[in-house]
């Protein structure tokens, strides 16, 4: 059994409050999926064009396969997976504590947005229906953030 925790089970200091939450969004997990399904697909037929296989299309169902087989069985895990912004923090799943303080950039990859701190941590928050607000909702409370 994994001790792995989707939402966050890190205390709250004194005074601290949950501002947001922040979970994956399903419509933009599947979307990403079937963009990664396509490419699996293009990537096996060309493969095995290259290698001469007269069956080029069975790269297709492979890539496909895959990517699908995946999808349904990390689904559950993945909407499951909550980041609390609070006044202070970032909480991620689990232990994860980010301080705003320590936050050196906030950037996007596809539907994710990556928070990178001064110590070169990285921490993901996948599949955002919206990631511009995300990014933009994290940017104005490390504005709003005081260290002290």
């Amino acid at each position: 059994m994994s001790s792995y925790a989707n939402t966050p089970t890190t205390q709250l200091a004194p005074g601290e409050a949950v501002q947001t939450s922040f979970t994956a969004d399903r419509g933009t997990y599947y979307r990403d999926h079937a963009w990664l399904a396509a490419a699996a697909m293009a990537l096996g037929m060309g493969i095995l064009w290259a290698l001469g296989n007269p069956h080029v299309w069975t790269g297709a169902v492979g890539g496909l396969a895959a990517v699908a087989v995946r999808a349904f069985y990390v689904a559950s895990d993945e909407m499951a997976v909550r980041w609390d912004l609070t006044d202070r923090r970032l909480l991620g799943p689990g232990t994860h504590a980010v301080p705003l303080a320590q936050i050196k950039a906030i950037n996007t990859l596809g539907s994710a947005v990556q928070i990178v701190t001064h110590s070169g941590d990285k921490h993901l928050l996948k599949y955002q229906k919206d990631r511009a607000a995300t990014r933009a909702r994290i940017e104005a409370a490390k504005a709003g953030h005081s260290d002290g």
